[in-house]
């Protein structure tokens, strides 16, 4: 079984790698994943030609729709994101859908945005909080690929973390204090 340990951007691909991959589209050799599975560093898999492969990869960042592995011989797998259960969030006006997708992030649900819609993973609770907003349900089997964080940059990704520290001396009063916030 092939372990893949390393990501490659598909961006900076040689011309050798990319005529790999290029020849694992064509014969529909590739890695559908679902968004929990790409959010793992660590699991089994088996590719579409029911090859089994195995990841373990640094803990970073979600593998994205598109990602491609590889592995210590060179060889290389894409992935794809698999179309899974998804409840799409529709809206008679911009207005109503923009409070729709204030209300979800609030809750830091995990959220693909399009211009019509949005996109998260079955959850009651949430389709009936937006339902009493007024916005349309509904479920749909589509590919998963939520926003990432804006603290990660283009790498994708919430993570953001600051801290500070205060100390106040004077004549009759000496402490000190550290303020620590983390969001992963």
């Amino acid at each position: 079984m092939n372990i893949y340990t390393q990501r490659l951007d598909p961006s900076t691909l040689n011309s050798e790698q990319q005529a790999i991959i290029d020849r694992q589209k064509q014969a529909e050799n590739f890695l559908y994943l679902d968004f929990d599975t790409r959010q793992r560093s660590r699991f089994k898999a088996e590719t579409q030609h029911q090859e089994s492969i195995g990841v373990d990869l640094p803990r970073t960042e979600t593998i994205k729709n598109g990602s491609v592995l590889a592995d210590y011989q060179g060889n290389l797998i894409q992935i794809m994101a698999a179309k899974q259960a998804l409840i799409e969030v529709t809206a008679d006006n911009d207005f109503d859908l923009m409070k729709g997708a204030y209300h979800l992030g609030n809750r830091h649900v995990p959220l693909m945005l399009t211009p019509t819609a949005l996109y998260f993973e079955p959850d009651h609770v949430l389709e009936a909080m937006l339902h009493q907003l007024g916005l349309h349900t509904q479920t749909v089997q589509a590919p998963f690929e939520p926003e990432t964080g804006a603290y990660k940059g283009n790498q994708g990704g919430l993570s953001h973390s600051h801290g500070h520290n205060h100390s106040h001396h004077n004549q009759n009063h000496d402490h000190s204090h550290t303020h620590g916030n983390s969001h992963d």
